[in-house]
């Protein structure tokens, strides 16, 4: 009832006189709530150090093999005028179709990640921009545009930096680029990739996703005129059609062109044809040969 309410406030509002038990315990300290402490989020492992260098001293020792190798290709590299253009694409289809499929292709022992299809979506954008898939001479003064779509995958191996290429990509399934990337892994990861393999590149990937990178400026490997760079695969708030807050799966991709013979419009039709395919992987049925 109000009155019962309305007396209840004046009890709690008149201060009472201190009882002859209250005067005689002392008052028991408050017990407080301790939050247990919260363990550090674990931090990356450092690098494991190479074994061949000395603790404590100066080393020196000569460049050679697949180091010496990439000196000269990136101190040619840095000859290219070079512009990049970046893009995030929508892999929440592509993630959903990967799941589906992976049990397929591992009950064959095939490992299946996201490159295969990668690799054929570059290579029906190429088909469309075959200039993205040409070549040029030192002089910058003849350029070949190749038949055979190439794609070089950059690895990061105990040898170094290597890019083999999927070779005729053009004509493969996305099993049988799998297939191949399972072989090239194999192989890179016991140093025993061949001349041909490594050679014949006509347009590269690096996929410093795997490591944690976002964004890139990847170096274009001569005499190919274009490369890209996949960042790492994202749970990131989108909003939809209907302007609603959605969970997305997102990649970004950075991409690097040489501006003497390939215009900033160009890159970017092209990247937006290659991430059509991605966002909507069906559409990649129709044009597959």
């Amino acid at each position: 009832m109000k009155e019962d309410i309305l007396s209840f406030i004046k009890d709690q509002e008149t201060p009472k006189a201190p009882s002859p038990a209250d005067k005689a315990a002392p008052a028991a300290p408050s017990a407080v709530q301790k939050t247990p402490p919260q363990k550090p989020s674990p931090l990356p492992m450092p690098a494991k150090r190479e074994a061949t260098i000395p603790v404590g001293k100066d080393h020196t020792e000569v460049i050679k093999g697949i180091r010496k190798a990439m000196v000269k290709t990136m101190t040619e590299a840095a000859h290219i005028p070079t512009f990049g253009y970046n893009d995030e694409i929508d892999m929440t289809r592509l993630v959903e179709l990967r799941r589906d499929i992976k049990g397929v292709t591992e009950s064959a022992g095939v490992r299946f990640s996201y490159m295969p299809i990668i690799v054929k979506a570059v290579s029906l954008a190429l088909t469309e921009f075959p200039i993205l898939n040409s070549i040029v001479d030192a002089n910058c003064e003849n350029i070949t545009y190749k038949a055979a779509h190439n794609i070089g995958i950059a690895m990061d191996t105990p040898e170094g930096l290597v890019v083999p290429s999927v070779k005729n990509v053009q004509t493969l399934s996305i099993y049988d680029i799998a297939v191949e990337l399972n072989r090239m892994q194999t192989l890179g990861a016991a140093g025993k990739l061949t001349n041909a393999e490594l050679t014949g590149g006509t347009f590269s990937l690096s996929n410093i996703g795997v490591i944690g990178g976002t964004y890139a400026r990847p170096v274009i490997l001569p005499p190919e005129v274009a490369i890209g760079a996949l960042g790492k695969l994202q749970r990131l708030p989108r909003f939809d059609d209907k302007g609603n807050v959605v969970s997305k799966e997102i990649m970004c991709v950075s991409w690097s062109a040489d501006h003497r013979i390939i215009e900033g419009a160009t890159m970017a039709r092209f990247s937006n044809l290659w991430k059509s395919y991605l966002e909507n992987p069906g559409l990649m049925l129709l044009y597959m040969r």
